[in-house]
């Protein structure tokens, strides 16, 4: 018989070792799970350039003015999985201090990157903020609410790191597309709910957030609105991410939009949305709600744009624009420069 290498011989002695001790199983569990590449800024493109031939996508040069902070790990989940994030950041001026913005992509809750919106983290950067992309658990890996607690991790995280990056903890944004803006109305108008806090990470620090941005994202996942849980054709997105269809639990379904959360500690929010009538499902019911609390926000539309309208020119520095004017109205701060 042949002798295995050494270090395959140190593989099945850990693994038959592991499995006398009834933990083969967990190891396997550790792995990363697969990754769903559906949804990419390339194939956003490719899709969207057949209805609008003049875009491109936006890849504006990084500022000399903001500094980066690549891969840094933010929790470290039971089992040895452990999430990044990259932070784009101003050369800060002597005992001066940023309003910090979580960027949150999109992809159904099952694709996408953090890596999507580093050109916006970079020019949000530019412009005087504290702008950090963040990974999240997606559905091949964990299921609802994984994202949310993963993402209100993030924030503590930037809590906890504000001396390093002069952060101003007092001023925290969230910005999502897509997804992504799901995920960031529901992080935003969850302030303080238990259930949304789960790990050892950072507990001692704060997840709220005091503005959010909702580009695309849908407020409500059974509404009159919503196109969310067609699965006619197979598993929807949000089945897949919820674990059942909107039949078989609508309680929960209910609880993941934002607009069941509102309240008058719900904070500003600034809707930019495309000609995607069912990307931004509860939209005017929500600001219906939030007027009657006495609460900002307010909408940009892009009728003729595609949904993922905030990667690509013409729409990308638009969307930068309304978003840093909100946040600086929001945030006492000046004009951006």
């Amino acid at each position: 018989m042949r002798a295995l290498p050494s270090f395959s011989r140190c593989s099945l002695f850990l693994a038959v070792g592991l499995g006398s001790l009834g933990l083969a199983h967990s190891v396997q569990a550790q792995q990363p799970a697969p990754r769903d590449t559906s949804f990419t800024v390339h194939s956003a493109y490719v899709k969207a350039k057949k209805q609008f031939p003049d875009i491109t996508v936006a890849r504006p040069p990084m500022p000399r003015n903001v500094r980066a902070a690549l891969a840094q790990p933010y929790c470290t989940l039971p089992g040895g999985r452990t999430l990044q994030l990259d932070v784009f950041y101003p050369k800060a001026k002597r005992k001066q201090t940023y309003p910090a913005v979580l960027v949150i992509h999109g992809g159904g809750w099952a694709s996408g990157d953090r890596s999507q919106h580093v050109p916006l983290a970079q020019q949000l950067a530019a412009r005087g903020y504290v702008a950090v992309t963040a990974e999240y658990r997606l559905t091949p890996e964990a299921r609802y609410p994984a994202a949310v607690q993963d993402l209100k991790t993030a924030i503590r995280w930037l809590r906890a790191n504000a001396r390093r990056y002069a952060i101003d903890t007092t001023k925290v944004a969230v910005w999502g597309f897509s997804a992504g803006g799901q995920l960031a109305t529901l992080v935003g108008t969850t302030n303080g709910e238990a259930q949304y806090e789960a790990g050892s990470c950072y507990r001692s620090h704060s997840s709220r957030v005091q503005a959010i941005v909702d580009a695309d994202g849908t407020l409500a996942f059974i509404h009159p609105e919503s196109g969310e849980g067609d699965d006619r054709k197979g598993p929807s997105a949000a089945t897949r991410w919820f674990g059942a269809s909107k039949t078989e639990k609508p309680e929960l379904w209910h609880e993941a939009g934002a607009l069941s959360h509102v309240s008058a500690q719900t904070p500003s929010i600034l809707f930019i949305n495309s000609g995607v009538d069912r990307m931004h499902a509860g939209r005017d019911d929500m600001r219906r709600q939030l007027d009657g609390f006495g609460i900002y926000s307010e909408v940009h539309s892009f009728p003729e744009a595609p949904h993922p309208f905030p990667l690509f020119n013409p729409w990308f520095e638009p969307t930068l624009q309304y978003t840093v004017d909100f946040l600086n109205r929001v945030f006492g701060r000046g004009p951006a420069r």
